[in-house]
């Protein structure tokens, strides 16, 4: 059985005043234990044997997955993992225990009952944007919009050597990240280049495009 570390693991280490985490290489390290451990100044290693459990709550933890395991040796019991998801959630390790498990979400986050979110950028898996050219590389990535209580929309878009025509449908704004976008208005063509910001008022009608692999952040309003 693989050990899970999660953010409140390395928490608890930094209350004993340690800047070590030992662990060995079956265990596992969720996205929000690394950023943890970045902020706390701490790092994992696997050069030393662990001769105490550094982690009260991972060690807790251990007694419901032993009996997940013992679970899995017969017929699968709905008690059993009723217990032993309700016995993390008490724990608070069951976030950790999701954290690890975002193959197919189309990005990870983290999030506060305040509103914050954080998205993890290297995280974002893109989908094809409809320009109505099938073998047009346009694809993007929507990360904030109205179920995060946002009244505006933003994302990530890639363009890859070609061009597309555009009516905005609302005011837009493009941060470029890598790349180059160009944008022809009436014939003329304007460049931005990573750093530029560019906005669209509602209802302009454009012509996107890239001569590379152009990466930018948008904001809709």
């Amino acid at each position: 059985m693989k050990r899970l570390i999660c953010a409140k693991d390395v928490e608890a280490l930094e209350k004993q005043g340690q800047k070590v985490f030992y662990i060995d290489e079956d265990t596992l390290v969720t996205p929000s234990a690394k950023d943890a451990a970045r902020a706390c100044g701490i790092e994992f290693s696997t050069e030393a044997p662990v001769q105490a459990c550094a982690a009260p709550a991972a060690c807790q933890a251990q007694a419901p997955a032993a009996e997940a395991a013992k679970a899995c040796d017969g017929e699968i019991d709905t008690n059993m993992i009723y217990t032993v998801l309700k016995a993390l959630a008490d724990k608070g390790l069951l976030q950790g225990v999701l954290d690890s498990v975002t193959c197919d979400k189309p990005y990870t986050a983290e999030k506060d009952p305040c509103g914050l979110k954080i998205v993890r950028g290297n995280t974002v898996k893109y989908e094809a944007l409809d320009t109505g050219n099938p073998s047009d590389k346009v694809f993007y990535q929507e990360i904030i919009n109205k179920d995060d209580g946002c009244s505006m929309n933003a994302g990530f878009i890639t363009i890859e050597n070609c061009q597309f025509d555009w009516e905005c449908a609302c005011e837009e704004l493009y941060h470029i990240i890598e790349g180059t976008l160009t944008v022809t208005v009436d014939g003329k063509v304007y460049t931005a280049q990573p750093g530029d910001s560019v906005f669209f008022p509602n209802g302009a009608k454009v012509a996107f495009g890239s001569p590379n692999k152009m990466k930018a952040f948008y904001a809709t309003y």
